[in-house]
């Protein structure tokens, strides 16, 4: 197969990982910088042109699009699909996943388990929002917020209304969610490929921080998934449309609860963590999946 990787940096370990995988199963991999892509929309037949040059046609695209260019990103890969290039994971996903108002409420409409959560622009009733999710604590984030930026805990009712009215002052949207203290601080990152959780890690956070990301110093351990939580993780992978994706879950005093779906995943943390060599499985998956032209809507709204 000849197999396409939209990424901005081929030496990103998760980018060299996918070509390495791909080429040891003996298929051809190009790695293509997303934004250096610009589309041919206006013919009959529609192609993606790259450095001045028409690019050939691929059996399959794996899109490692940062959240960053998601819209840009996102057409490039829609226009592969008009080619009838199959796509690890479809561009209505991609964005679906990327807009985290959207993301939850199709999990809420699914029933699938989330933290209370309240969104607000401009409430009238500071106070009210608040109340509504449960009361202080709360976490407050930033509603285009990525790798825990623009996250923050309010211990109390004042500070929360505080973090709320500045964040109202520089006109952002802000999703404001109970805080799940029993999680101890720790998630658990369970990565989704064909509708089956492959692998699962816990990740702790850092002393004195409440978010596990392994960009902010938490750490990765191997971790056993109850069957509820592997249930709510394929849901949630279901729910957004994508093949490949990690869901992260917490555990609350009510089970698992669902914070985020991330339809670019990186692989160094799973991969070192659990020992599972993840990106030979997304090959694996793109080999028993790939046919021109079977691009599909997956999932509602």
């Amino acid at each position: 197969m000849r197999i396409a990787i939209l990424s901005r940096n081929p030496r990103l370990y998760s980018t060299s990982r996918l070509v390495e995988a791909g080429k040891a199963r003996g298929h051809e991999v190009d790695v293509i910088d997303t934004m250096h892509c610009y589309m041919d929309i206006t013919s009959a037949r529609p192609s993606v042109r790259y450095h001045g040059k028409k690019l050939p046609y691929y059996d399959a695209v794996i899109p490692r699009i940062g959240a960053s260019v998601t819209f840009y990103g996102t057409s490039v890969v829609r226009q592969f699909e008009m080619m009838g290039t199959y796509s690890l994971n479809e561009s209505v996903a991609i964005s679906r996943s990327r807009d985290k108002l959207r993301s939850l409420q199709l999990l809420s409409r699914k029933g699938i388990g989330m933290p209370r959560t309240g969104f607000a622009h401009h409430p009238d009733k500071i106070d009210d929002v608040i109340k509504t999710v449960g009361g202080a604590p709360v976490v407050i984030k930033l509603l285009e917020g990525t790798q825990g930026i623009g996250v923050v805990l309010a211990d109390t009712q004042k500070a929360a209304e505080s973090i709320i009215e500045a964040f109202m002052g520089l006109n952002a949207s802000i999703l404001v969610q109970e805080f799940i203290k029993e999680a101890g601080g720790a998630d658990i990152r369970c990565f989704v490929v064909g509708g089956k959780v492959v692998a699962a890690m816990k990740r702790q956070a850092a002393p004195g921080e409440f978010r596990s990301n392994l960009h902010r110093g938490g750490q990765a351990s191997l971790v056993r998934l109850s069957p509820a939580e592997r249930k709510t993780a394929v849901d949630a992978a279901k729910t957004m449309g994508l093949n490949c994706c990690g869901v992260d879950i917490l555990r609350s005093n009510n089970g698992p609860v669902v914070m985020e779906v991330n339809s670019s995943p990186g692989l160094e943390g799973i991969e070192k963590a659990t020992n599972k060599d993840v990106a030979a499985m997304i090959i694996e998956f793109i080999e028993k999946s790939a046919e021109p032209h079977k691009t599909k809507t997956r999932g509602k709204g």
